[in-house]
């Protein structure tokens, strides 16, 4: 809706003004996403016809592709960075190459595909970057083999595979190179804050994004009743993440109980204070601009305009690093 407004497919304004370039497509086919992850409003098996559903709770306006690349040029100076996010289909790989050479031919913002593991294979990841794809995202979501079992592949009409899942991380890696390839993790599903840092930490070490979201229930799916993560622990997740990718902290800096909670933060309080009033820990995590400035933003992907932010689709300064510093209690921590 946010990408729409942006490019005059629907009138609105945000919550709060701010300089919004972040395009974020989704493919759409009349029998849905052949998937069907316990969380997601695309689910098969989520009641209701496939267009009444939704992906992350908010309305994805289906244009015409002709219309939509003619839009991007118009306001490509406007442009910080173009996203398609494929879903699980037959036809995703092809229409997605498609789509791919037609942006490419007219608009020169950098471009990512969030992509669908079950339909690709090296061959075909390499074909991306031939054609002018940027970067490439995979979303994982569940940051464990048990909790990715349990919520993508031992499901009614599941399947997803957490192998062939870290495959495409791997090759992906080894074609793009080094900060070309994201993971999304998803804060909320039943992990442990451990399982959170140390994978943060594995990814770094592979010169690999981790992604940060946070788990939004969807009404109806098979997750609608699952709570929401806390925000003090979102907060202290996201500033755990941004220490592990920015300041090479490592898994001996955090110190974790027997379940795997984070207990503390070892560190130098006056230089973690320090971080954190930068305000950039707590910006939403997506792929950057030309020049490396933030490129996605996604608001509200994680939130109701109407409440508290939880990734701020700009750099939060003066009430809202007061709000930010009393929803993590970060003394507690350190």
């Amino acid at each position: 809706m946010a990408s729409a407004i942006a490019l005059r497919f629907r009138s609105g304004k945000f919550s709060r003004d701010f300089d919004f370039g972040g395009i974020n497509l989704l493919l759409n086919y009349d029998e849905g996403c052949l998937s069907d992850c316990g969380y997601c409003g695309l689910a098969r098996t989520r009641p209701g016809d496939y267009n009444d559903k939704s992906f992350i709770r908010v309305e994805w306006p289906l244009v015409r592709t002709d219309e939509l690349v003619e839009r991007m040029a118009k306001h490509e100076s406007k442009l910080t960075r173009l996203c398609i996010s494929m879903v699980t289909h037959g036809h995703a790989y092809r229409d997605t190459c498609d789509i791919t050479e037609r942006i490419a031919a007219r608009v020169k913002t950098p471009l990512s595909i969030l992509v669908a593991p079950p339909t690709l294979n090296r061959e075909r990841i390499e074909h991306f970057k031939a054609i002018g794809v940027d970067m490439i995202g995979i979303g994982l979501d569940a940051v464990t083999e048990d909790l990715f079992r349990n919520l993508r592949t031992d499901v009614p009409a599941g399947g997803l595979k957490w192998e062939k899942y870290w495959e495409v991380v791997m090759d992906s890696r080894e074609v793009f190179g080094p900060w070309k390839v994201n993971v999304h993790t998803l804060v909320g599903l039943g992990e442990a804050d451990q399982d959170l840092i140390e994978l943060f930490v594995k990814l770094r070490d592979r010169q690999i994004f981790p992604y940060l979201f946070c788990f939004n229930p969807e009404p109806d799916s098979r997750m609608a009743e699952h709570p929401k993560s806390p925000i003090q622990r979102w907060r202290r997740v996201q500033l755990a993440k941004h220490l592990i990718e920015t300041e090479d902290w490592d898994l001996d800096r955090f110190r974790f109980d027997a379940d795997g909670n984070l207990l503390n933060m070892r560190g130098d309080e006056s230089f973690v204070n320090g971080v954190v009033d930068t305000g950039v820990p707590f910006v939403t995590n997506g792929c950057p601009g030309e020049s490396g400035e933030p490129g996605c933003t996604r608001p509200y992907g994680s939130y109701r305009p109407s409440e508290s932010f939880r990734d701020f689709p700009f750099v939060p300064t003066g009430d809202d690093l007061i709000e930010i510093r009393q929803q993590m209690a970060l003394d507690d921590v350190l």
